[in-house]
């Protein structure tokens, strides 16, 4: 007789998820970089920072970048505490990721500033948070894969 408990147990390796949880950092960084760069270089939006700090921006790019990263990085610890504590580890992960992704999104449209700086701000969000869900999702999969998968 099959024992569910047997089937679904994951052993984790913390090496490679912790350093996929990195690449997924550097990952979330670059997006933030690409899409600042789009919104103030190509589509003239003042995302982040006034206009008349040019295409880069001030310290507010910067603080942007590292926060992606920090919050990849949070996500990976969170991934890697539901991978060894919970059962349908993933489920939960996405649907925490997902919410807080959202909440990333809602969070500048509810700014006073123009319509324009606040949608962009909310796409970048957007995406920085499905790249974030998206990567390390994989690299669950691969660091934590179920004893059946073995």
């Amino acid at each position: 007789m099959n024992n569910p408990d047997v089937e679904n147990r994951r052993t984790v390796d913390a090496g490679r998820l912790w350093a996929g949880g990195v690449a997924a950092a550097i990952v979330a960084v670059l997006v933030t970089v690409v899409g600042i760069l789009t919104a103030r270089g190509i589509v003239h939006v003042p995302i982040l920072a006034p206009k008349g700090e040019g295409t880069w921006g001030g310290a507010n790019t910067l603080t942007y970048t590292l926060s992606a990263a920090a919050v990849a990085l949070a996500a990976t610890g969170l991934l890697h505490l539901l991978l060894v504590t919970t059962p349908r580890a993933l489920v939960f992960f996405g649907w925490i990721m997902v919410l807080v992704t959202a909440i990333g999104v809602v969070m500048p449209l509810s700014l006073a500033t123009g319509l324009d700086a606040r949608l962009t701000t909310a796409i970048l969000n957007l995406v920085i948070g499905l790249s974030i869900v998206f990567t390390l999702s994989g690299v669950a999969r691969s660091a934590a894969p179920r004893e059946s998968d073995v």
